[in-house]
């Protein structure tokens, strides 16, 4: 019981502060360079679908849509599309779980990577600003700047199996904007490991 109420309350100190964005409402902008150096805004994809992902490879069930293959198959699938995905990585510089730029590299190379970038938001500001709390926790923005979903990746909240059996909200979410749509789902509850944001 003591173990249960620690973990809790460790996950309300490292989701405090967080003010989630909200759908139909503008994005928050951001700034922030990539593993290899280069700054990515997001302003500079208006016109775009874009996909934030929060990423941490040590999480189990980020780790399973990776070693599956699945996420990089629906990057791949998105990026024909025109659609712009970025790795949101907000793993605090003094946790274990963090990456330098160097290690990211090796790692992007190593899961055979698809998204457009992997951003370092050691800071945790752009995590905070969207309300990130869980690795996966997935956002899409429409191409006029507003956010049109944000949750999980899919109906499968699991750290093993296959998940393409499951449904694919970011897929279906995408879609549907690039067939001139609104998502029918537009916001569900994000599973995964909390993010490892700084103090």
């Amino acid at each position: 019981m003591k173990r249960t109420l620690t973990a809790i309350a460790l996950l309300a100190t490292a989701t405090a502060g967080l003010t989630a964005a909200e759908i139909g409402k503008p994005a928050p902008n951001f700034t922030a360079k990539d593993i290899h150096g280069q700054t990515h805004k997001l302003s500079d994809y208006q016109g775009k679908v874009v996909v934030l992902e929060a990423y941490n490879l040590d999480c189990p069930f980020c780790a399973n849509h990776f070693k599956t293959g699945a996420m990089q198959e629906l990057q791949a699938e998105l990026a024909e599309k025109g659609v712009v995905w970025l790795l949101i990585n907000s793993t605090d510089a003094k946790h274990p779980s963090y990456r330098t730029p160097e290690k990211a590299r090796k790692e992007w190379a190593a899961q055979k990577i698809k998204a457009t970038a992997w951003l370092d938001d050691s800071s945790g500001d752009i995590g905070r600003a969207y309300g990130m709390k869980t690795t996966p926790h997935m956002y899409v923005i429409a191409k006029d700047g507003t956010l049109a979903y944000q949750g999980a990746i899919d109906d499968k909240a699991a750290a093993n199996g296959d998940p393409r059996q499951a449904r694919n909200y970011v897929r279906e979410a995408v879609n549907k904007l690039l067939a001139g749509e609104k998502p029918e789902v537009t916001q569900t509850k994000p599973y995964g490991c909390p993010v490892k944001y700084g103090g």
